[in-house]
Protein backbone atom coordinates (compact mmCIF):
# COMPACT_ATOMS: atom_id res chain seq x y z
CA UNK A 1 0.00 0.00 0.00
CA UNK A 2 2.72 2.49 0.75
CA UNK A 3 4.22 1.85 -2.55
CA UNK A 4 0.60 3.22 -4.54
CA UNK A 5 1.23 6.62 -2.99
CA UNK A 6 5.02 6.61 -2.61
CA UNK A 7 6.12 10.07 -4.62
CA UNK A 8 9.81 8.90 -5.23
CA UNK A 9 8.99 5.84 -7.55
CA UNK A 10 9.22 7.33 -11.04
CA UNK A 11 11.50 9.98 -9.47
CA UNK A 12 13.68 11.67 -12.31
CA UNK A 13 17.10 12.58 -10.53
CA UNK A 14 17.12 15.89 -8.72
CA UNK A 15 19.94 17.35 -10.67
CA UNK A 16 18.06 17.10 -13.51
CA UNK A 17 15.08 18.10 -12.59
CA UNK A 18 16.68 21.27 -11.37
CA UNK A 19 18.17 22.14 -14.27
CA UNK A 20 14.93 21.86 -15.76
CA UNK A 21 13.51 24.29 -13.72
CA UNK A 22 16.24 26.70 -14.46
CA UNK A 23 16.21 26.76 -17.52
CA UNK A 24 12.52 27.80 -17.70
CA UNK A 25 13.50 30.79 -15.30
CA UNK A 26 14.36 33.10 -17.44
CA UNK A 27 12.83 35.47 -19.90
CA UNK A 28 14.85 36.08 -23.16
CA UNK A 29 15.21 35.51 -26.53
CA UNK A 30 12.73 33.02 -27.91
CA UNK A 31 11.15 32.98 -24.48
CA UNK A 32 10.28 36.63 -24.16
CA UNK A 33 8.80 36.57 -27.96
CA UNK A 34 7.09 33.53 -26.97
CA UNK A 35 5.27 34.94 -24.28
CA UNK A 36 5.02 38.29 -25.82
CA UNK A 37 2.76 36.13 -28.39
CA UNK A 38 0.87 34.21 -26.14
CA UNK A 39 -0.23 37.37 -24.66
CA UNK A 40 -1.26 38.82 -27.56
CA UNK A 41 -2.91 35.71 -28.54
CA UNK A 42 -4.96 35.62 -25.28
CA UNK A 43 -5.83 39.09 -26.07
CA UNK A 44 -7.58 38.49 -29.04
CA UNK A 45 -9.22 35.55 -27.99
CA UNK A 46 -10.61 37.43 -24.92
CA UNK A 47 -11.48 40.13 -27.11
CA UNK A 48 -13.86 38.02 -29.32
CA UNK A 49 -14.75 35.53 -26.61
CA UNK A 50 -13.12 32.68 -28.18
CA UNK A 51 -12.35 29.71 -25.67
CA UNK A 52 -10.56 27.84 -28.20
CA UNK A 53 -8.01 30.65 -28.65
CA UNK A 54 -8.02 31.52 -25.27
CA UNK A 55 -6.93 27.62 -24.49
CA UNK A 56 -4.41 27.82 -26.79
CA UNK A 57 -2.79 30.71 -25.50
CA UNK A 58 -2.86 29.16 -21.84
CA UNK A 59 -0.74 25.95 -23.82
CA UNK A 60 2.03 27.98 -25.36
CA UNK A 61 2.29 30.69 -22.35
CA UNK A 62 6.03 29.79 -20.39
CA UNK A 63 4.59 32.06 -17.59
CA UNK A 64 4.89 28.47 -15.04
CA UNK A 65 8.96 28.63 -15.41
CA UNK A 66 9.57 31.59 -13.19
CA UNK A 67 6.67 30.20 -10.33
CA UNK A 68 7.70 26.70 -10.20
CA UNK A 69 11.46 28.00 -9.91
CA UNK A 70 10.39 30.28 -7.04
CA UNK A 71 8.86 27.11 -5.43
CA UNK A 72 12.04 24.64 -5.49
CA UNK A 73 13.94 28.31 -4.36
CA UNK A 74 11.93 28.21 -1.50
CA UNK A 75 11.76 24.73 -0.70
CA UNK A 76 16.00 24.55 -1.09
CA UNK A 77 16.21 27.48 0.62
CA UNK A 78 18.03 28.84 -2.59
CA UNK A 79 17.87 32.25 -2.21
CA UNK A 80 19.83 33.45 -5.27
CA UNK A 81 17.26 31.38 -7.54
CA UNK A 82 14.73 32.69 -5.43
CA UNK A 83 15.40 36.53 -6.30
CA UNK A 84 16.32 35.43 -10.24
CA UNK A 85 12.59 33.56 -10.51
CA UNK A 86 10.92 36.97 -8.66
CA UNK A 87 12.47 39.18 -11.31
CA UNK A 88 11.80 37.01 -14.24
CA UNK A 89 7.85 36.44 -13.25
CA UNK A 90 7.86 40.41 -12.20
CA UNK A 91 9.19 41.15 -16.15
CA UNK A 92 7.05 38.53 -17.87
CA UNK A 93 3.98 39.79 -15.70
CA UNK A 94 5.04 44.04 -16.81
CA UNK A 95 5.28 42.43 -20.57
CA UNK A 96 1.70 40.74 -20.35
CA UNK A 97 0.28 43.72 -19.07
CA UNK A 98 1.94 46.18 -21.15
CA UNK A 99 1.55 44.05 -24.75
CA UNK A 100 -2.41 43.19 -23.53
CA UNK A 101 -3.01 46.97 -22.54
CA UNK A 102 -1.48 48.37 -25.66
CA UNK A 103 -4.08 45.52 -27.72
CA UNK A 104 -6.90 46.47 -25.91
CA UNK A 105 -6.34 50.27 -26.06
CA UNK A 106 -5.75 50.10 -29.97
CA UNK A 107 -8.79 47.52 -30.61
CA UNK A 108 -11.73 49.41 -31.67
CA UNK A 109 -13.80 46.27 -29.87
CA UNK A 110 -13.79 47.03 -26.44
CA UNK A 111 -17.27 45.44 -24.82
CA UNK A 112 -16.66 42.58 -22.10
CA UNK A 113 -17.62 39.42 -22.78
CA UNK A 114 -18.10 36.51 -20.73
CA UNK A 115 -14.45 35.67 -20.85
CA UNK A 116 -13.07 38.52 -19.66
CA UNK A 117 -15.69 38.83 -16.82
CA UNK A 118 -15.17 35.11 -15.45
CA UNK A 119 -11.14 36.46 -14.90
CA UNK A 120 -12.33 39.46 -12.84
CA UNK A 121 -14.22 37.89 -9.52
CA UNK A 122 -11.46 34.80 -8.04
CA UNK A 123 -12.98 33.20 -5.16
CA UNK A 124 -11.85 29.85 -3.04
CA UNK A 125 -12.44 27.78 -5.79
CA UNK A 126 -9.56 29.23 -8.14
CA UNK A 127 -6.99 29.00 -5.09
CA UNK A 128 -8.41 24.88 -5.16
CA UNK A 129 -7.61 24.99 -8.69
CA UNK A 130 -4.48 26.68 -8.41
CA UNK A 131 -3.26 24.64 -5.83
CA UNK A 132 -4.26 21.22 -6.79
CA UNK A 133 -3.23 21.82 -10.14
CA UNK A 134 -0.03 23.25 -9.06
CA UNK A 135 0.41 20.02 -7.33
CA UNK A 136 -0.14 18.11 -10.10
CA UNK A 137 2.09 20.41 -12.12
CA UNK A 138 5.39 19.51 -9.66
CA UNK A 139 4.57 16.18 -9.43
CA UNK A 140 4.73 15.51 -13.34
CA UNK A 141 8.11 17.88 -13.65
CA UNK A 142 9.63 15.57 -10.81
CA UNK A 143 8.90 12.01 -13.35
CA UNK A 144 10.81 10.33 -15.39
CA UNK A 145 7.91 10.10 -17.64
CA UNK A 146 6.13 13.57 -17.49
CA UNK A 147 3.43 12.15 -19.28
CA UNK A 148 0.42 14.55 -20.15
CA UNK A 149 -0.34 16.12 -16.89
CA UNK A 150 1.54 19.35 -18.10
CA UNK A 151 -0.85 20.57 -20.68
CA UNK A 152 -3.98 20.53 -18.16
CA UNK A 153 -2.35 22.06 -15.81
CA UNK A 154 -1.40 24.77 -18.23
CA UNK A 155 -4.88 25.12 -18.81
CA UNK A 156 -6.43 24.35 -15.54
CA UNK A 157 -4.34 27.37 -13.96
CA UNK A 158 -5.01 29.80 -16.08
CA UNK A 159 -2.23 31.84 -15.92
CA UNK A 160 -2.43 34.07 -19.07
CA UNK A 161 -5.92 35.61 -19.41
CA UNK A 162 -6.08 37.24 -16.37
CA UNK A 163 -3.31 39.02 -16.88
CA UNK A 164 -4.53 40.10 -20.15
CA UNK A 165 -8.09 40.82 -18.50
CA UNK A 166 -5.90 42.65 -16.19
CA UNK A 167 -4.24 44.73 -19.08
CA UNK A 168 -8.12 45.41 -20.31
CA UNK A 169 -8.86 46.72 -17.30
CA UNK A 170 -6.24 49.29 -17.37
CA UNK A 171 -6.69 49.88 -21.23
CA UNK A 172 -10.28 50.88 -20.32
CA UNK A 173 -10.18 52.70 -17.12
CA UNK A 174 -12.19 49.55 -15.15
CA UNK A 175 -10.28 49.20 -12.17
CA UNK A 176 -12.73 46.66 -10.53
CA UNK A 177 -11.87 44.50 -13.68
CA UNK A 178 -8.20 45.20 -13.19
CA UNK A 179 -8.21 44.65 -9.23
CA UNK A 180 -10.43 41.54 -9.72
CA UNK A 181 -7.86 40.35 -12.57
CA UNK A 182 -4.93 40.71 -11.31
CA UNK A 183 -6.00 39.32 -7.70
CA UNK A 184 -6.87 35.99 -9.53
CA UNK A 185 -3.35 35.75 -11.22
CA UNK A 186 -1.84 36.32 -7.79
CA UNK A 187 -3.94 33.41 -6.56
CA UNK A 188 -3.30 31.60 -9.04
CA UNK A 189 1.33 32.37 -8.77
CA UNK A 190 1.00 32.31 -4.90
CA UNK A 191 -0.70 28.73 -4.46
CA UNK A 192 1.33 26.79 -7.57
CA UNK A 193 4.52 28.08 -5.86
CA UNK A 194 3.14 26.80 -2.37
CA UNK A 195 1.75 23.57 -4.08
CA UNK A 196 5.49 22.98 -5.30
CA UNK A 197 7.07 24.17 -2.19
CA UNK A 198 5.48 21.21 -0.40
CA UNK A 199 6.20 18.66 -2.97
CA UNK A 200 10.29 19.73 -2.86
CA UNK A 201 9.69 19.53 0.97
CA UNK A 202 8.33 16.33 0.65
CA UNK A 203 10.74 14.69 -1.70
CA UNK A 204 13.95 15.90 0.79
CA UNK A 205 15.69 18.36 -2.25
CA UNK A 206 18.55 18.93 -0.38
CA UNK A 207 19.13 22.65 0.88
CA UNK A 208 21.65 24.99 -0.67
CA UNK A 209 22.43 27.55 1.88
CA UNK A 210 22.15 26.65 5.38
CA UNK A 211 19.17 28.03 7.51
CA UNK A 212 18.97 27.97 10.91
CA UNK A 213 15.36 27.21 12.38
CA UNK A 214 14.92 30.52 13.48
CA UNK A 215 14.78 31.60 9.75
CA UNK A 216 13.51 28.20 9.15
CA UNK A 217 10.01 29.39 11.04
CA UNK A 218 10.37 32.70 9.66
CA UNK A 219 9.85 31.88 6.20
CA UNK A 220 7.40 28.87 7.26
CA UNK A 221 5.30 32.27 8.99
CA UNK A 222 5.76 34.07 5.92
CA UNK A 223 4.51 31.18 3.89
CA UNK A 224 1.41 31.03 6.08
CA UNK A 225 0.64 34.90 6.10
CA UNK A 226 0.70 34.94 2.75
CA UNK A 227 -1.80 31.94 2.22
CA UNK A 228 -3.90 34.11 4.63
CA UNK A 229 -4.02 37.03 2.76
CA UNK A 230 -4.83 35.44 -0.28
CA UNK A 231 -7.78 32.60 1.22
CA UNK A 232 -8.98 35.35 3.52
CA UNK A 233 -10.97 37.39 0.24
CA UNK A 234 -11.11 34.04 -1.62
CA UNK A 235 -13.60 32.96 1.02
CA UNK A 236 -15.17 35.91 1.56
CA UNK A 237 -16.38 36.29 -2.64
CA UNK A 238 -16.76 32.14 -2.62
CA UNK A 239 -19.47 33.03 -0.47
CA UNK A 240 -20.51 36.19 -2.37
CA UNK A 241 -21.02 34.27 -5.64
CA UNK A 242 -22.70 31.36 -4.03
CA UNK A 243 -25.46 33.45 -2.43
CA UNK A 244 -25.69 35.48 -5.84
CA UNK A 245 -26.70 32.44 -7.24
CA UNK A 246 -29.19 31.49 -5.24
CA UNK A 247 -30.82 35.08 -4.95
CA UNK A 248 -30.70 34.57 -8.58
CA UNK A 249 -32.62 31.81 -8.25
CA UNK A 250 -35.09 32.87 -6.32
CA UNK A 251 -36.10 35.83 -7.84
CA UNK A 252 -36.57 33.84 -10.85
CA UNK A 253 -38.87 31.84 -8.94
CA UNK A 254 -40.87 34.85 -7.49
CA UNK A 255 -41.23 35.63 -11.43
CA UNK A 256 -42.40 32.91 -12.40
CA UNK A 257 -44.69 32.40 -9.87
CA UNK A 258 -46.30 35.96 -9.51
CA UNK A 259 -46.21 36.96 -13.00
CA UNK A 260 -45.61 34.82 -15.67
CA UNK A 261 -48.01 32.09 -14.43
CA UNK A 262 -50.41 34.75 -14.64
CA UNK A 263 -50.19 35.88 -17.81
CA UNK A 264 -48.11 38.87 -17.13
CA UNK A 265 -45.75 39.62 -19.92
CA UNK A 266 -42.30 40.62 -18.83
CA UNK A 267 -40.59 43.35 -21.56
CA UNK A 268 -37.81 44.42 -19.39
CA UNK A 269 -35.74 43.15 -15.96
CA UNK A 270 -33.05 44.27 -14.82
CA UNK A 271 -31.30 42.82 -11.19
CA UNK A 272 -28.92 44.69 -9.09
CA UNK A 273 -27.31 42.41 -6.46
CA UNK A 274 -24.62 44.94 -5.35
CA UNK A 275 -26.99 47.97 -4.59
CA UNK A 276 -28.34 48.53 -0.96
CA UNK A 277 -31.03 47.86 -0.83
CA UNK A 278 -31.08 45.14 -4.04
CA UNK A 279 -33.15 46.07 -6.76
CA UNK A 280 -35.60 43.94 -9.09
CA UNK A 281 -36.74 46.07 -11.86
CA UNK A 282 -39.47 45.75 -14.30
CA UNK A 283 -41.30 46.50 -16.76
CA UNK A 284 -44.66 44.52 -18.26
CA UNK A 285 -46.34 44.80 -21.96
CA UNK A 286 -49.77 46.06 -20.93
CA UNK A 287 -50.60 45.88 -17.01
CA UNK A 288 -50.83 48.62 -14.77
CA UNK A 289 -50.22 48.61 -10.89
CA UNK A 290 -51.49 50.61 -8.68
CA UNK A 291 -49.10 52.29 -5.25
CA UNK A 292 -51.08 49.79 -3.20
CA UNK A 293 -50.40 46.73 -5.69
CA UNK A 294 -46.56 47.67 -5.94
CA UNK A 295 -46.87 47.63 -2.29
CA UNK A 296 -48.06 44.43 -2.63
CA UNK A 297 -45.77 42.86 -4.60
CA UNK A 298 -42.88 43.92 -2.39
CA UNK A 299 -44.56 42.40 0.73
CA UNK A 300 -44.63 39.29 -1.59
CA UNK A 301 -40.83 38.90 -1.57
CA UNK A 302 -41.34 37.40 2.06
CA UNK A 303 -42.67 34.07 0.60
CA UNK A 304 -40.18 33.76 -1.52
CA UNK A 305 -37.26 34.08 1.27
CA UNK A 306 -36.06 37.52 -0.82
CA UNK A 307 -34.82 39.74 1.58
CA UNK A 308 -33.08 43.40 1.66
CA UNK A 309 -34.55 44.16 -1.67
CA UNK A 310 -37.16 46.36 -3.74
CA UNK A 311 -38.96 45.68 -6.46
CA UNK A 312 -39.42 48.73 -9.26
CA UNK A 313 -42.29 48.83 -11.67
CA UNK A 314 -41.38 50.62 -15.06
CA UNK A 315 -44.41 52.34 -16.24
CA UNK A 316 -43.55 55.49 -17.84
CA UNK A 317 -44.57 55.52 -21.43
CA UNK A 318 -41.09 56.18 -22.71
CA UNK A 319 -39.71 53.68 -21.10
CA UNK A 320 -42.01 51.17 -22.34
CA UNK A 321 -41.90 52.34 -25.50
CA UNK A 322 -38.48 52.05 -25.72
CA UNK A 323 -38.70 48.26 -24.29
CA UNK A 324 -41.61 47.13 -26.15
CA UNK A 325 -39.58 47.95 -29.12
CA UNK A 326 -35.73 46.30 -28.43
CA UNK A 327 -37.96 43.11 -27.03
CA UNK A 328 -40.21 43.01 -30.47
CA UNK A 329 -36.36 43.42 -32.74
CA UNK A 330 -35.18 40.44 -30.81
CA UNK A 331 -38.19 38.78 -31.80
CA UNK A 332 -38.11 40.31 -35.16
CA UNK A 333 -34.42 38.77 -35.50
CA UNK A 334 -35.28 35.53 -34.35
CA UNK A 335 -37.80 35.30 -36.79
CA UNK A 336 -35.97 36.62 -39.88
CA UNK A 337 -33.32 33.69 -38.66
CA UNK A 338 -35.86 31.57 -38.45
CA UNK A 339 -36.98 32.25 -42.21
CA UNK A 340 -33.71 32.14 -43.89
CA UNK A 341 -32.98 29.00 -42.27
CA UNK A 342 -36.24 27.41 -43.73
CA UNK A 343 -35.50 29.13 -46.62
CA UNK A 344 -32.38 27.87 -47.60
CA UNK A 345 -33.70 24.57 -46.19
CA UNK A 346 -36.51 24.43 -49.00
CA UNK A 347 -33.75 25.26 -51.45
CA UNK A 348 -31.91 22.26 -50.77
CA UNK A 349 -34.67 19.89 -50.67
CA UNK A 350 -35.71 21.71 -53.98
CA UNK A 351 -32.60 19.89 -55.65
CA UNK A 352 -32.10 17.01 -53.75
CA UNK A 353 -33.30 13.69 -53.32
CA UNK A 354 -32.68 11.42 -49.97
CA UNK A 355 -33.57 7.88 -50.55
CA UNK A 356 -32.42 4.93 -48.48
CA UNK A 357 -30.51 1.96 -49.81
CA UNK A 358 -30.62 3.77 -53.42
CA UNK A 359 -27.51 1.57 -54.82
CA UNK A 360 -27.70 -1.44 -53.59
CA UNK A 361 -31.68 -1.73 -54.71
CA UNK A 362 -30.79 -0.68 -58.11
CA UNK A 363 -28.09 -3.68 -58.28
CA UNK A 364 -30.12 -6.21 -56.82
CA UNK A 365 -32.81 -5.38 -59.88
CA UNK A 366 -30.12 -4.96 -62.57
CA UNK A 367 -26.78 -6.39 -61.66
CA UNK A 368 -25.24 -5.04 -64.56
CA UNK A 369 -25.33 -1.48 -62.44
CA UNK A 370 -21.75 -0.24 -60.87
CA UNK A 371 -22.82 2.89 -59.67
CA UNK A 372 -25.84 5.67 -59.46
CA UNK A 373 -26.34 8.97 -59.04
CA UNK A 374 -30.24 10.87 -58.58
CA UNK A 375 -30.26 14.62 -58.76
CA UNK A 376 -33.12 17.13 -59.89
CA UNK A 377 -31.83 19.35 -62.52
CA UNK A 378 -33.33 23.00 -63.35
CA UNK A 379 -34.19 23.28 -67.10
CA UNK A 380 -34.14 26.80 -68.77
CA UNK A 381 -35.68 27.50 -72.16
CA UNK A 382 -36.40 30.44 -74.37
CA UNK A 383 -39.46 32.17 -72.61
CA UNK A 384 -37.51 32.38 -69.46
CA UNK A 385 -39.66 30.10 -67.67
CA UNK A 386 -38.11 26.96 -65.82
CA UNK A 387 -38.59 23.58 -65.05
CA UNK A 388 -36.83 21.10 -62.94
CA UNK A 389 -37.09 17.19 -63.49
CA UNK A 390 -35.43 14.37 -62.22
CA UNK A 391 -32.38 13.08 -63.55
CA UNK A 392 -30.69 9.55 -63.35
CA UNK A 393 -27.03 8.88 -63.79
CA UNK A 394 -25.79 5.54 -64.17
CA UNK A 395 -22.60 3.46 -65.05
CA UNK A 396 -22.95 -0.44 -65.39
CA UNK A 397 -20.31 -2.88 -67.17
CA UNK A 398 -22.18 -2.97 -70.18
CA UNK A 399 -24.99 -1.03 -72.22
CA UNK A 400 -28.57 -1.40 -70.48
CA UNK A 401 -31.11 -2.82 -72.67
CA UNK A 402 -34.65 -0.89 -73.12
CA UNK A 403 -36.22 -3.60 -71.35
CA UNK A 404 -33.70 -2.72 -68.33
CA UNK A 405 -34.22 1.24 -68.77
CA UNK A 406 -37.79 0.87 -68.73
CA UNK A 407 -37.44 -1.33 -65.30
CA UNK A 408 -35.07 0.93 -63.72
CA UNK A 409 -37.33 3.82 -64.70
CA UNK A 410 -40.46 2.52 -62.89
CA UNK A 411 -38.68 1.37 -60.44
CA UNK A 412 -37.09 4.78 -59.23
CA UNK A 413 -40.51 6.25 -59.97
CA UNK A 414 -41.93 4.17 -57.11
CA UNK A 415 -38.91 4.52 -55.40
CA UNK A 416 -38.98 8.20 -55.07
CA UNK A 417 -42.32 8.83 -55.42
CA UNK A 418 -42.08 10.93 -58.70
CA UNK A 419 -44.39 10.95 -61.99
CA UNK A 420 -41.10 11.54 -64.95
CA UNK A 421 -37.54 10.71 -65.07
CA UNK A 422 -34.67 11.19 -67.04
CA UNK A 423 -32.33 8.23 -66.97
CA UNK A 424 -28.49 8.25 -68.82
CA UNK A 425 -25.42 6.36 -68.78
CA UNK A 426 -22.54 8.54 -67.45
CA UNK A 427 -19.34 6.98 -69.60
Amino acid sequence: MNNIFNLHNGEEDKQKVLANVKSNISFSGSNLWILACAIMVASVGLNVNSTAVVIGAMLISPLMGPIVGAGFALGMFDFHLLRKSLKNLLLSTIVGLVVSFLYFYLSPYKEAHSEIIARTAPNIYDVLIAFFGGLVGVIAVTRVEKGNPIPGVAIATALMPPLCTAGYGLATGNLAYFGGALFLYTINCVFICIATYIIVKFLNYPAVEFVDKKKSDKIRLWISIITALMIIPSVFFAYRFIDQQNYEVKVKNFLTKEFEEKGNTIVYKKTTYSSIPKKIELAFLSRKFSAAQIKEVNESLKKYKITNTQVIIRQDSAFLANATTKNAETNEITDQSNAIISDLKNQVNKYTFKPDNIFPEANSIIPEITSISIAKQEIFNKSDSTKIIPVAFYQAEKNLSTAQQTTLRNWLKVKLKIDTIEIYKRN
